[in-house]
This record gives structure tokens, C-alpha cells and sequence, in this order.
């Protein structure tokens, strides 16, 4: 048996404080557009940035969590931590859509003019500028790494910008138009297309958390691997996969002849869990050798 375990991921709290940083700043520019215009989806677009700050906070107590290292409590680390942390921003997200559906609710009923109304679209824009850029480094660097948490939070900061440009669009509309009911109802539709990013979050963290298999596609890279070896009559199964946070585990049995030295079936298996690890990022390779013609071998 190799394993091989991740480089130190403590670097990518850097990207959680920017997005904290940026939801501060955020927060304040949108509260300052909803006191100069009254506008219900201005004030709904800066309690979703008010949830972007609780959900920052959260990816970087989590990554702090998963970038420690393995322990003997933990003797796989602790990756599954960027669960928790995406799993609670999806669901930030969901309750953000029911506070902006529960104030356009309230404003459809009681109905108000809107005031310097291109002061706060500029206020509004330049935030929702400062979210988009924030998002794309974040996703950028959540997929380079491999981060659930960073995904999460950059698809989350990615909504506050969606919500910001229907909520502008409401706005523009409202003062075209002098219909009132197009600004509650703007946020209304804001607050159902947000509910899907949240309900996506939530289920890939479920699905992290239940030890699902790797995908199709990595899988794939495996079985590649693997039909190498096998013209030289080694044959594989009990083949287990399963992904943490940005670490894969993966452990197989390997069947070779009977007659073969247990040096060169270790020097098989040395090769096998380093041509994985190269196919793919961040694996821990566990293997067992057994005899083919040993009919327990096939078992389990």
C-alpha cells in the first residue's frame, strides 16, 4: 500500500478574506442605494450581500479546518470540512431568497415611489462590479484547486451579481414607467432564480458528505491504468472510489499468478499507484496483492 497525501491548502483562506472583504465593502455601497432610492430590491440585493459576508466568514473557518493536516483522530485529514462550509452557503443562498421574496412580498401590499433613482443605480452598479470581479478570481482559483468551498462562494457571489442587475433592471423599468409593482415583482423573479444555485450547492455537498463515487470521467483515467497491465495477465477488481473535499481516495485488489515473487508483486503495485496518482490530483492509492488462483481472492 502508497498513499500520498495533499500539499498544504492553507493558502486558499486568501480567497475567503477577499470575499470578505468584498461583501463588506459591498454592503455598504447597496444599503447606501437603498436609503437614497427607497427601491425594496436595492434593500434585498444588500441582504443577500449581508449573507455573502456570513458565508465568507464560514469558507475560511473551514478551510482553516481542512487545510489541517492528518491526525490520529483524523487519519485522513480533514477535506470533508468544505462540505460543511458549501452545504451552509446553499443554504444561505435559500434563505436569502426567502427574505428578498418575504420584502417584495411586503412591498407589493404597500407600495412607495422611488427617489434619485440614477444615484443609486450607480451606487448599486459599482458593488455589483466589485462581486463580479471577486466571483471570477474565486471560481478561478476553486476549480484550479479543486475547492467546494471556493466554488460555492464564487457561484454565491455570482447570484448577488444576478440579483444586482434584475434588481437594476427593475429599477430602470419603474422609473420609465411609473409602475411601482415592477420593482417588488422584479425581486420576486431575482429571488426564484437565486433558489436553484442554492438547491445545486446543497445537493453537491449532500452527495460529498455520502462518500459518492468519483466521476465517470476520473473513473475513466483509472480503468486506463489499468488495461495497461492487463496483457501481462494481472487482473483487478473490488474497485473502490470514493472524493473528500479536493482529495480522492481509491483502493483495488490486484490479482497476479501465483508463482510471481512477492518483490516484483510490490514493484507492480509501487507502479500502478504512481501511474493513478499521475492520472489524477490529490489521490491516495490503497492496494492488495492476491493470488489469482486463490479462490478467496475473487471475494469482497
Amino acid at each position: 500500500m502508497n498513499t500520498s497525501s495533499m500539499e498544504g491548502r492553507s493558502f486558499l483562506k486568501r480567497y475567503a478574506w477577499l470575499s470578505i472583504v468584498a461583501a463588506v465593502a459591498t454592503i455598504g455601497l447597496k444599503l447606501a442605494a437603498w436609503f437614497y432610492t427607497g427601491s425594496v430590491g436595492l434593500l434585498s440585493d444588500a441582504l443577500e450581500s449581508l449573507v455573502n459576508l456570513v458565508g465568507g466568514i464560514i469558507a475560511l473557518a473551514m478551510l482553516e479546518v481542512a487545510a489541517r493536516p492528518a491526525d490520529k483522530d483524523h487519519a485522513f485529514g480533514h477535506s470533508k470540512a468544505e462540505y460543511f462550509s458549501s452545504g451552509i452557503e446553499g443554504t444561505l443562498i435559500l434563505f436569502a431568497a426567502l427574505a428578498i421574496a418575504y420584502a417584495a412580498v411586503q412591498r407589493l401590499m404597500h407600495p412607495r415611489s422611488l427617489e434619485q433613482i440614477g444615484l443609486g443605480l450607480l451606487i448599486s452598479l459599482i458593488a455589483s462590479l466589485i462581486n463580479l470581479f471577486v466571483a471570477m478570481v474565486i471560481l478561478r482559483a476553486g476549480k484550479k484547486h479543486d475547492s467546494i468551498t471556493l466554488r460555492a462562494n464564487a457561484h454565491h457571489l455570482l447570484t448577488d451579481v444576478w440579483t444586482s442587475a434584475g434588481v437594476i433592471v427593475g429599477v430602470i423599468l419603474v422609473a420609465f414607467t411609473g409602475w411601482h409593482w415592477l420593482d417588488p415583482v422584479v425581486a420576486m423573479l431575482v429571488a426564484i432564480n437565486i433558489v436553484w444555485t442554492g438547491a445545486e450547492i446543497v445537493r453537491a455537498s449532500v452527495l460529498g458528505l455520502m462518500d459518492i463515487s468519483l466521476p465517470p470521467a476520473e473513473l475513466q483515467k483509472i480503468d486506463q491504468v489499468l488495461a495497461q497491465h492487463k496483457p501481462s495477465g494481472v487482473q483487478f477488481h473490488a474497485l473502490l472510489t470514493r472524493r473528500s473535499g479536493a482529495e480522492r481516495f481509491i483502493s483495488l485488489h490486484v490479482l497476479v499468478p501465483g508463482g510471481w515473487t512477492v518483490q516484483r508483486g510490490h514493484d507492480l503495485l509501487e507502479r500502478i499507484e504512481d501511474e493513478i496518482r499521475a492520472a489524477l490530483a490529490n489521490a491516495t492509492v490503497i492496494t492488495h496483492l492476491e493470488a489469482q488462483e486463490d479462490p478467496a481472492a475473487w471475494d469482497g
